[in-house]
């Protein structure tokens, strides 16, 4: 089963509204309100693309570890996510693929890390939450998503959906902001050129990781020894 029909699946249950979700129409048509209204502005076209260069970061794992691109770079090619946080249902199935297909990106001598604003308690939550291996790694304020071109401000009514469902992202992140990365996924060869990029405003769709492999396996043609 593929990740995004695990998706569909997931989406086709909540939106019905079974149980345990129960959730009211209304939340389901603001959520649909605000993923037209990202689409529609375009954002997705403005954030980084394949042939562009990575914008070098430096971040803290769950554990408090510095994390920098330049590090991992020096290592192999670098597959980057970024993801909403551990709240996100959808992020945690991604997750989850993710760590299913780290052997294969392993093979190929690529490094795995997830960005997310969430702070390094709600990511150590993620990291057991979904049994993983690799670092989840906390971007404060989206300031490297923003570098990515994928910070967006939540529109007010859709701030005030989720202070509703107590949904408290300013408690997740330690960040007052809400705002949210567009979910993500990057592959990096070791010259820090972005050989493969998906963007998507729709939080509910996510590529496959088999989708990176042509652009790991062209990188390890290329790899750089240290």
């Amino acid at each position: 089963m593929t990740l995004q029909s695990k998706l569909d699946a997931f989406k086709a249950d909540f939106e019905a509204g079974k149980p345990p979700y129960n959730v009211p129409y209304r939340v389901i048509e603001t959520m649909h309100r605000a993923t037209a209204e990202l689409i529609a502005s375009g954002a997705a076209a403005r954030a980084r693309k394949a042939g562009e260069v990575l914008p070098a970061f430096s971040l803290s794992d769950q554990e408090g570890n510095k994390v920098s691109s330049t590090d991992l770079l020096a290592r192999g090619p670098l597959v980057i996510s970024f993801y909403r946080g551990v709240w996100c249902p959808y992020c945690n199935m991604e997750l989850q693929a993710l760590e299913e297909a780290l052997p294969e990106f392993e093979e190929l001598g690529a490094n795995l890390v997830a960005i997310s604003p969430q702070n390094q308690v709600n990511s150590r939550k993620s990291v057991a939450k979904n049994n993983l291996t690799f670092p989840i790694l906390s971007d404060p304020h989206n300031d490297v998503a923003a570098a990515f071109g994928l910070r967006f401000a939540m529109p007010d009514y859709l701030v005030e959906l989720y202070k509703s469902l107590k949904n408290d992202l300013p408690a997740f992140n330690g960040d007052a902001s809400w705002t949210l990365p567009m979910p993500a996924r990057y592959v990096v060869g070791q010259d820090g050129v972005i050989l493969y990029a998906e963007v998507n405003p729709d939080y509910t769709r996510r590529p496959e990781p088999d989708d990176m492999l042509p652009a790991l396996r062209l990188s390890a043609s290329r790899r750089v020894v240290a």
